[in-house]
This record gives C-alpha cells, structure tokens and sequence, in this order.
C-alpha cells in the first residue's frame, strides 16, 4: 500500500486498485506512518524507503 502512496495515489485510488474502502486505506495508512514514526504521508513514504522498504522506483 505504501508503494501505492509512493507512486501518488490518494486513498481513494489506492482502495479501488486494492478492492478496500478509502476509510480501510485511510487507517491502513495512519498506523502505518506510527509505525514509522512519521506525521504525514510524505514523510512516511521517506522514512519507509530509507529503511529499504520499498521497491527501487523504475
């Protein structure tokens, strides 16, 4: 999911292509960024691709 956020998406975009509800996405998301330690999606994004988390971007 967080690969999705990477590319741009908003929730409502990454729920249609993963078939979950934007409310799903949306608290997928925040616990994910606790998880992480970030406010905000974009630094969420970093933190996850500085840590190896995410696929190098093609």
């Amino acid at each position: 999911m967080l690969e999705l956020v990477a590319h741009g998406l908003t929730n409502r975009a990454v729920g249609e292509r993963l078939f979950i509800s934007e409310k799903t996405v949306s608290v997928h998301l925040s616990r994910a960024m606790a998880k992480l330690g970030a406010s905000g999606r974009a630094e969420a994004v970093a933190v996850a691709h500085s840590r190896g988390l995410l696929a190098p971007r093609e």
